[in-house]
């Protein structure tokens, strides 16, 4: 019997959450069952144990290791690398599908939109999963995607620009999305796939990284505005993200963002010739047309409770 070629491979980065890591894959158990599915795990240089355990319990996954941790995006893009399959699920270490049988929901979509090059799935952050799964959201065009769960088109991700590995952490995903849009692909929200992302939201302000995430988070809007948007555009938006700092954290005695915003201006400055290199500044007309795309779907809650993201 000819064996099933698979269709998907799912990838996940990890580095020194083996607790996380143990919780994902337990919840994975179903799709290991699925012909069509590879998997793929880049340790990113832990200390933890990870190596040994995933090689140890989960031997049918590829695993690949960083020996001194590269970061998230150089992690992201070597693991892309090595898909051979059309389709590539992207999940945090701490995130897991609450859908059953996502599998076919995915294909049929990318089946029935060719322009698709990447699909954003409904994301709940919390430690416990939500109540309800139910939602009334529909299908739909939208501006960017959260990396803690998504899937490529591999055609699509092989047509633009690997994610900047400069940007560090934060930024990556938008700028995918500038390219993909650049590109004639578009990217598309679709709710009938849940993922829970096993993060506390609120408990990250009071984390020992919170300005370090403030900073790159700040810095690398900053770089796609240079990069992306069209010139007449960028002053205006600079000055109104530096403003917006001033009045939601600095006004209210957050004197530590001062430090914040100098610092993520340097890096700025830094890399102002890789802003111009590697930039594709949308035209006038393309900034019209992306600018009415719905905004980006980060979070998703069954009641009307609002969560705030407090990244910029």
């Amino acid at each position: 019997m000819e064996s099933i070629k698979p269709s998907f491979t799912i990838l996940i980065t990890t580095k020194n959450r083996v607790h996380d890591l143990r919780i994902t894959l337990a919840k994975c158990t179903d799709l290991f069952s699925y012909d069509q599915v590879n998997y793929i795990i880049c340790d990113d240089g832990s200390t933890d144990g990870s190596h040994d355990f995933i090689a140890k319990q989960y031997p049918f996954i590829q695993l690949i290791q960083n020996k001194e941790s590269k970061g998230l995006i150089y992690s992201r893009n070597r693991l892309l690398d090595l898909v051979t399959t059309p389709f590539a699920i992207s999940l945090d270490d701490d995130a897991h599908f609450i859908t059953q049988k996502p599998l076919p929901i995915i294909s049929a979509y990318f089946d029935t939109n060719p322009a698709s090059g990447l699909l954003a799935f409904r994301i709940f952050w919390g430690l416990e999963a939500p109540i309800t799964t139910s939602t009334n959201e529909k299908d739909q065009v939208v501006q960017s995607f959260v990396g803690c769960g998504h899937v490529w088109r591999m055609e699509a991700w092989r047509s633009i620009a690997n994610y900047p590995e400069w940007f560090e952490f934060y930024g990556e995903e938008d700028f995918a999305s500038y390219e993909l849009f650049k590109n004639n692909w578009s990217v598309d929200y679709v709710p009938q796939v849940l993922v829970q992302h096993r993060a506390n939201v609120k408990a990250r302000r009071n984390d020992l990284d919170h300005n370090l995430r403030l900073r790159r988070s700040l810095r690398s809007g900053w770089y796609l505005l240079f990069m992306f948007i069209p010139l007449h555009l960028v002053p205006r938006k600079f000055s109104y993200s530096i403003w917006m700092q001033f009045k939601r954290k600095v006004f209210k005695g957050e004197l530590n963002v001062l430090l914040v915003l100098l610092l993520a201006f340097k890096d700025l400055i830094v890399n102002f010739p890789k802003l111009f290199k590697q930039g594709k500044r949308l035209s006038p007309k393309e900034w019209e047309v992306y600018s009415k795309l719905s905004p980006t779907k980060i979070y998703w809650q069954p009641s009307h409770e609002k969560i705030t993201d407090d990244k910029l």
